[in-house]
């Protein structure tokens, strides 16, 4: 090969090796790189019907048959770790798992330590209400004996807002199912949790009389998959997974297998 046809060659394959790549920011790029990796996704699986283990000891769920549809629309790998609520973002923040996904509601206080994907699911706080129990507004619940919550999550945020972030009226838990489990007990009055969530205990637990209050007082709020503060490829990956999903009818078919009208 002479000089000048060698020289065309190296050219045409530094250019090939660029476009390979290059534009890692971008959602090609992103799912390509992500097709030789497999992504640690933690998730607190006691939170039905968007992350729970199986009789088989699988976890299953909305927010695991989205990201696994995801996963597939934008070529990409994930595994799935249950492990404690209290324990995800710590273990995000310390390169444990390099993404969360457990009915996350994005808050501003969150956004200071982690990025967010757009919003995938929308739920506002409601009260699970023990049978016998005259509960229907805030100003109810603030003469109410006992209200539990799940330690750290929004319904949490939302009685110590009501009640007072010290106020001996809130009973935290580790997780919903111990907070359900001492309302069907007796322990508690009420209990505040994410509405689609409780909407679910109430219609799979019709034989023990609770209801569902919803008041106007609680705020809309949106769940969303969190990474690593600055890591804007997988982030950027997610979007694109998720904007397919949604372009491809894929997440309206999840929808409706867990929340049909």
């Amino acid at each position: 090969m002479n000089m000048k046809k060698w020289i065309a060659a190296a050219i045409a394959c530094s250019a090939l090796a660029l476009g390979a790549c290059g534009g890692q920011s971008g959602g090609s790029a992103s799912t390509s790189a992500g097709a030789d990796k497999v992504y640690r996704v933690a998730t607190n699986a006691e939170f039905a019907p968007f992350e729970s283990m199986n009789a088989s000891n699988q976890i299953e769920g909305f927010d695991i048959d989205l990201l696994n549809a995801m996963s597939k629309a934008g070529n990409f790998k994930v595994e799935y770790k249950h492990q404690p609520w209290d324990s995800i973002f710590p273990a995000l923040t310390n390169g444990d798992v390099d993404i969360l996904l457990s009915a996350i509601t994005i808050t501003d206080e969150r956004k200071q330590t982690m990025d967010f994907t757009n919003p995938y699911f929308e739920i506002t706080q409601v009260i699970l209400v023990q049978k016998g129990k005259n509960i229907n507004s805030v100003e109810d619940l603030k003469k109410a004996q006992k209200v539990g919550v799940v330690t750290g999550q929004t319904g949490d945020f939302a009685a110590s807002k009501i009640l007072g972030s010290n106020s001996p009226k809130i009973a935290r838990f580790e997780s919903l199912p111990l907070v359900i489990k001492e309302l069907e007990n007796g322990g508690l009055d009420a209990v505040i949790s994410d509405s689609a969530v409780v909407g679910n205990y109430v219609k799979n637990n019709g034989d023990k009389g609770f209801s569902m209050v919803a008041v106007p007082d609680f705020e809309v709020e949106n769940y969303g998959m969190a990474v690593r503060k600055g890591d804007t490829a997988t982030l950027n990956m997610l979007n694109d997974a998720l904007a397919k999903v949604r372009e491809n009818g894929e997440y309206e078919k999840i929808q409706s297998k867990y929340f049909a009208k």
